[in-house]
């Protein structure tokens, strides 16, 4: 990156919220415990070279006068009771996720991965669980046809065992962008507040007659082949008269850390609302997992929607699936 450019980004600072925005969700974990109408736990497993998430690994702890989410990892050394896929110990993490699903807003947590304090059967390094990932994401997903897919990363940490970038990932139906960015203020073993904004718009899409089109849950969907891909990514039209429509579009995705600007996606951005995800898992791609336990914490969670125009909501609406018992 030019040094001014460097400069510019660094000098970015979080912009006021737009007016209008609503406050969704205000989260601080004060009941004691997660409550059922706004989070569940997935026992899941997904990609490969890890045993799943279970709820046993996620709880609400008190800390000093206030109470945080902890998701808790066990390593490769893993040797406890609990277990994931298969029975098996190893390479077992823990999410949350929101009951509501949200689209354009922004998306403010607060997270301390890993601690100043080393323990028994803890990473090496504790501010850095390498083999971990912890991870914060908003996800919806239907199997096709057509398949679709609204996802944003900001961000996913530690590939590699390298916790100095962070995966800001986007992902829009087939369309991915990926931005690797510097997440090394986050790295001590304290609290620190992450930021998204996520933007949509509605934009006029020429070209499209009445005969290119079908309608399906109020919306309507391109099934003209003929129309190139990427002019709309999958994503749903609205009808404004004979032979006119506009396409549902994500615009960007803005990401901040401790109220800094450090990048954006503009690239594959989502317009369908999608559930916000909290914790951490241990894909393969993480790398070794050289312990038996760590935790990622989350503080106060606060999400604004904004409801721009190129917002979708009614089509994504499944929580996820346990996959294995």
């Amino acid at each position: 990156m030019p040094v001014l450019a460097a400069l510019l980004l660094s000098l970015a600072v979080q912009d006021p919220l737009p007016k209008g925005a609503e406050l969704a969700l205000d989260e601080t974990w004060s009941g004691g415990r997660i409550e059922p109408d706004r989070w569940y736990l997935p026992r899941k497993r997904w990609g490969q070279g890890n045993n799943g998430v279970i709820p046993e690994n996620v709880r609400v702890e008190k800390e000093g006068d206030h109470f945080v989410l902890v998701c808790e990892a066990h390593g490769d050394q893993y040797d406890g009771a609990a277990t994931g896929f298969d029975g098996a110990k190893p390479r077992v993490g823990g999410v949350a996720v929101s009951k509501r699903f949200f689209a354009s807003g922004r998306f403010e947590v607060r997270v301390r991965i890993g601690s100043t304090q080393s323990h028994d059967g803890g990473p090496g390094d504790p501010k850095r669980p390498a083999g971990a990932v912890p991870a914060i994401w908003t996800y919806a997903y239907r199997a096709g046809p057509p398949e679709l897919l609204s996802e944003l990363d900001f961000p996913e940490f530690g590939k590699g065992g390298n916790f100095a970038k962070g995966l800001y990932n986007a992902y829009c139906q087939t369309k991915e962008d990926t931005s690797e960015l510097d997440v090394a203020a986050v790295m001590d073993g304290a609290f620190h507040t992450l930021t998204t904004e996520w933007r949509t718009a509605l934009e006029p899409l020429d070209g499209i007659a009445d005969g290119q089109v079908v309608e399906q849950s109020g919306f309507w969907w391109i099934r003209d082949k003929a129309v190139p891909f990427e002019r709309y990514f999958g994503n749903p039209l609205k009808r404004l008269e004979k032979d006119k429509y506009s396409v549902h579009r994500g615009v960007k995705a803005v990401h901040w850390i401790d109220g800094k600007k450090v990048g954006e996606n503009t690239r594959a951005i989502p317009c369908m609302a999608a559930q916000l995800t909290l914790g951490v898992w241990l894909p393969a791609w993480g790398g070794p997992a050289a312990w038996k336990m760590s935790t990622v914490t989350f503080g106060p969670i606060k999400v604004w929607q904004y409801h721009d125009p190129g917002d979708v909501g009614g089509i994504l609406m499944d929580d996820l699936k346990d996959n294995f018992h």
